[in-house]
Parts: structure tokens; C-alpha cells; sequence
């Protein structure tokens, strides 16, 4: 054999060792990092999934005033699915308005939609008792037009940091002040 087809076979060997060490580095399906999940609230029923499930109240400890849930809402099915209502475990339903017009808020056949945030539909808590407390994981039912019941526990939080672009839009102002609106 010569020289230069016994570097050529070691190249070769080179590869393929190389390759084969390198493919079991892949953790496969079953890898750890594939249990990490998120810190918030998400569940999947059928074909409804609702992400990022978040209840947020007004900014500081000591304002009243409404609070929002905000979600992504997610229809894998064929048809469309409406919102027909979410309740708040000890707090009551919140009013749920579509983005745009009137009416229910309808989550496309292989769609989504946003809950909160400028420009999205929102669903409003006006006048939130105090089983409502910053830092609690509150359950919240969501119930959809052919799915039913679907609930979850997200957690509460104000309207700072992150959330106060996502917080209620209507803050309360101190008496004799004009009210806030974000």
C-alpha cells in the first residue's frame, strides 16, 4: 500500500471516529435540559394551549384599582374556539373585550391570541379583592366555547419592571389628582 493511501485511510478513520464521538454527544429525547421549563403558568388541553399566564396588579402594595391577566392563547384545532369567560379562584370574572370591536374574543383554528398589552384583547379584573396578593400563584379557569374548563395557576404580580407595560391601564391617582393611564 502506499504512502499516500495509508494517510488517506488514517484521514478517513480520522473523520469517522471523530464523527461517531461527536454524535454521542446528542442527549436524545430524554435529555435533561429538555425538563427545564419556564416560571410561569402554561397548560395545554386538547387543542387549546395558554402560555405565559401572568395575573398583574396595580404598581405598589398600597394601590387599589383594577388588575389584568394577561396569556397567550393558542387553537391547534380545526375551528375556531371563543373565550367565553375567566374566573379568578375568591376574585370573581374578569371582563374579557376583543382587541377590536365588540363581542367575544375568538382564538383562530391554528391560531393565537395575546391577552394584554396595547393593541391585544384584555381581560380586566375592575374591582380585585384581597385573596389577590402579589407573589401568590392564583388559580385562574379559562373557559373556551368547545374545550370547556381549562385551569392554571399564575402567579401575581404588580405592575413594575417588566410589567408595567403589561399592567392594568388605568391607575388610580391619589385624591384630588387626575387618574394615570399608561
Amino acid at each position: 500500500m502506499s504512502s499516500s493511501l495509508r494517510r488517506g485511510a488514517l484521514a478517513a478513520a480520522a473523520i469517522a471516529f471523530s464523527i461517531a464521538s461527536l454524535a454521542a454527544c446528542g442527549a436524545g429525547n430524554d435529555a435533561q435540559t429538555l425538563q427545564i421549563r419556564p416560571d410561569n403558568a402554561a397548560t395545554t388541553v386538547g387543542p387549546i394551549k395558554i402560555q405565559n399566564a401572568v395575573i398583574v396588579t396595580q404598581p405598589g402594595v398600597q394601590t387599589k384599582g383594577p388588575a389584568v391577566i394577561i396569556a397567550t392563547l393558542f387553537n391547534s384545532g380545526t375551528t375556531d374556539q371563543t373565550l367565553d369567560a375567566i374566573r379568578v379562584d375568591g376574585d370573581g370574572s374578569a371582563q374579557i373585550t376583543p382587541a377590536q370591536g365588540s363581542g367575544k374574543v375568538t382564538i383562530p383554528a391554528h391560531g393565537s391570541v395575546i391577552l394584554g398589552g396595547k393593541g391585544n384583547a384584555s381581560a380586566a379584573l375592575t374591582n380585585p379583592g384581597p385573596v389577590l396578593k402579589d407573589g401568590n400563584a392564583q388559580k385562574v379557569t379559562f373557559t373556551f366555547s368547545k374545550t370547556g374548563d381549562v385551569s392554571l395557576r399564575p402567579f401575581v404580580v404588580p405592575a413594575e419592571g417588566y410589567f408595567d407595560k403589561w399592567g392594568p391601564s388605568n391607575i388610580p391617582a391619589a385624591p384630588g389628582e387626575p387618574a394615570a393611564g399608561n
